[in-house]
């Protein structure tokens, strides 16, 4: 059973740095794309950047391009969210996504993409 837990978020302050994590388990993880997306109450939740099953592809959303990085750590079973220059506008509840299926470099960005989910992470921005 694949099981995804995210650590990292907090409350920061306008400017600032947060490194999220996502622990996985229950099978190979560097076989599999991964991705984190983002929700507010009310809001669908969105893409905030996706990596390929090599690492060797990225994908961002416009609004964190420059200011967040994703990065995995294969040997740790361990996909990575530097956010740095945060903005109020990034408060979220932060979710890391992995898929059932394989696919060579390929990255993916919509939630229907993503077959297993973290419980999520609060990243909280403060002005």
């Amino acid at each position: 059973q694949v099981q995804l837990v995210e650590s990292g978020g907090g409350l920061v302050q306008t400017g600032g740095s947060l490194r999220l994590s996502c622990a996985a388990s229950g099978r190979t993880f560097s076989s599999y794309a991964m991705g984190w997306f983002r929700q507010t109450p009310g809001q669908e939740r969105d893409l905030v950047a996706a990596v390929s099953e090599n690492g060797a592809k990225t994908r961002y959303a416009d609004s964190v391009k420059g200011r967040f990085t994703i990065s995995r750590d294969d040997a740790k079973n361990t996909m990575y969210l530097q956010m740095n220059s945060l903005k109020p506008e990034d408060t979220a509840v932060y979710y890391c996504a992995t898929r059932s299926s394989r696919s060579w470099l390929g990255v993916f960005v919509k939630t229907s993409d993503y077959d297993y989910w973290g419980q999520g992470t609060q990243v909280t921005v403060s002005s």
